[in-house]
């Protein structure tokens, strides 16, 4: 990655381990095996790696949805090397207005330089979408104000959701309790404006309010990566398969969760809520008319 952020426990690594790659066949098989329709590719910094663009083409050939998640300091001088389509989705990292964002990445000028390329990207008519992590010194006020700031822009939507306890980060003193993570995103989300469009399910956010109560769904997201299918999940580091068999049907599912892991009592991150959200509203009418409600209503009690 070519930054170093204070609340990421993603990088924490040897060189030779760091200085791995997947490769383009690598990451369509992955996509393929799964068969996922969405795939998220994080990083480090994916823009780094030579052969984006073409692990890029191929997952939108295959008609997938890709969400290639970027902090956009090299985004503006790549954006020759993609072609916008309506599968292709840059999400940059946006931790806040300036002084916040700067603050989180552990570098001046950075939100500056983000701004300009998500300016340049949506010119040239890509997809753009930001994703936000929230810690426990976040001002709710200067929050909201940097939804409206992102929406002038000219975004299609955010996606915020709670850091997540990595015990490999730096800064291990800013993550949010549950109860905190309750009572910052009900004044957040209370009153919120129409022209805040999120790219979330509404029955998430209503979770991340304290509104709902989920269980986990570990296995919603999976991850891959250079060491294999990585259990459980995106944020929690417990062995490696190498197929996503083997993921399925051999992982001790039971092991993880709010209440039965130690390193899970805190979490409340989109990928492992989010499709627990997304399957209470297709599994049941009271999740439809909810999402139905929460949608049209945002700010009903």
């Amino acid at each position: 990655c070519n930054l170093e952020c204070a609340g990421c426990g993603k990088i924490q690594y040897p060189d030779h381990i760091l200085n791995r790659r997947l490769t383009p066949e690598q990451c369509w098989a992955a996509a393929d095996e799964c068969g996922a329709p969405i795939v998220s590719i994080p990083g480090g910094e994916p823009l780094i790696h030579p052969e984006m663009p073409a692990i890029a083409e191929g997952l939108v050939k295959r008609k997938k949805y890709v969400y290639l998640c970027t902090n956009a300091i090299l985004l503006e001088r790549k954006l020759q090397d993609y072609t916008p389509s309506k599968y292709l989705t840059f999400s940059i990292h946006m931790d806040g207005l300036k002084e916040e964002h700067d603050h989180a990445v552990c570098r001046d000028g950075v939100y500056d330089v983000a701004v300009k390329a998500i300016k340049a990207a949506l010119a040239k008519g890509f997809r753009v979408t930001t994703n936000t992590t929230l810690f426990n010194d976040a001002a709710p006020a200067r929050v909201r104000r940097f939804f409206d700031e992102m929406m002038a822009l000219g975004v299609e939507g955010m996606m915020i959701s709670p850091g997540y306890s990595y015990e490999k980060a730096p800064d291990q003193h800013s993550f949010l309790s549950r109860d905190r993570t309750h009572s910052l995103f009900a004044q957040l989300l209370s009153q919120r404006k129409r022209t805040w469009q999120f790219n979330q399910s509404p029955l998430f956010l209503e979770f991340l309010m304290g509104k709902r109560e989920y269980e986990c769904t570990p296995w919603g997201n999976p991850t891959y990566n250079i060491f294999g299918w990585q259990r459980p999940c995106y944020l929690l580091q417990d062995g490696y398969v190498s197929t996503f068999r083997e993921l399925m049907e051999e992982t001790e599912w039971e092991r993880y969760g709010t209440g039965r892991h130690e390193q899970c009592r805190d979490c409340m991150v989109h990928c492992g809520y989010e499709a627990s959200a997304v399957k209470d509203t297709f599994s049941s009418w009271s999740g439809f008319f909810g999402t139905v409600r929460a949608t049209l209503f945002p700010n009903a009690v």
